[in-house]
């Protein structure tokens, strides 16, 4: 349920790449982007099973990045940033005006974040 889902701590190991391969899946069957404008968000710890964050990347970079107009990652954590963001920070210099990030430390700021990430933004052009 939403309770579990949006609150449960649990702990373990993550493959984060059969989550982006669910979410390239679902666009693909569901979200033609000729239709939609695609935006996706994804949180997380950043820890991910070793060799797996490889993976993501190559993922997202040829099932879902040519598909969405923005992708934003926001990492949880206190400490160092984990193996996820080193991936993904390669995507962010290769797309800066579609692919965001973010590092915060405390579960309650995700929605000020996001809310920062997709905000409207002005166009340098008008």
């Amino acid at each position: 349920d939403e309770e579990e889902f949006f609150y449960s701590r649990e702990t373990g190991g993550t493959i984060v790449s059969s989550a982006i391969s669910l979410t390239a899946d679902v666009i693909d069957e569901r979200y033609p982007p000729a239709d939609w404008n695609i935006y996706v968000a994804q949180a997380s710890d950043g820890d991910n099973w070793d060799g797996d964050s490889d993976s993501c990347r190559e993922l997202l970079l040829k099932r879902v990045l040519p598909k969405v107009q923005y992708f934003s990652y926001v990492e949880i954590t206190t400490g160092e940033h984990q193996n996820l963001w080193f991936e993904y920070e390669k995507l962010r210099q290769a797309y800066p005006d579609t692919f965001a990030m973010q590092k915060i430390e405390h579960s309650g700021d995700i929605y000020p974040v996001f809310r920062e990430l997709f905000s409207k933004r002005q166009d340098s052009n008008a």
